[in-house]
């Protein structure tokens, strides 16, 4: 699984590499802030509104394996049977496999710049 697509993100940066680097800072702090915040048991609206921010933080970045994972949790709203925790738990902890490789990329290419 890639972390980032770096010919998407060279689009907004242009080969500036402090812009770069801001950019995946900014992005890494994000992910961390968003993750802290998730909840299994959280209502619909906040569930959505999570997965729908980091879905376009990722985007934005071209994370596009964290920003499939955040598609499929948009849609893990409605029922609330003991089916639909599990789905959110299993779809979590593939979403934190996913914000760790992210993160340890935008490490690797901060370090590299």
């Amino acid at each position: 699984m890639s972390g980032i697509d770096l010919n998407h993100l060279e689009k907004y940066v242009c080969g500036d590499i402090a812009l770069r680097t801001e950019i995946l800072e900014l992005f890494e702090n994000q992910l961390r802030t968003l993750l802290a915040t998730l909840d299994l048991k959280a209502d619909d609206q906040v569930w959505h509104d999570l997965m729908h921010a980091m879905k376009g933080a990722a985007r934005g970045v071209g994370a596009w394996t964290l920003s499939d994972v955040c598609e499929k949790g948009e849609g893990l709203i409605g029922d609330k049977g003991e089916s639909h925790y599990k789905a959110r738990a299993q779809l979590s902890a593939e979403l934190c496999e996913c914000v760790a490789q992210v993160i340890a990329e935008t490490k690797r290419l901060k370090q590299a710049a």
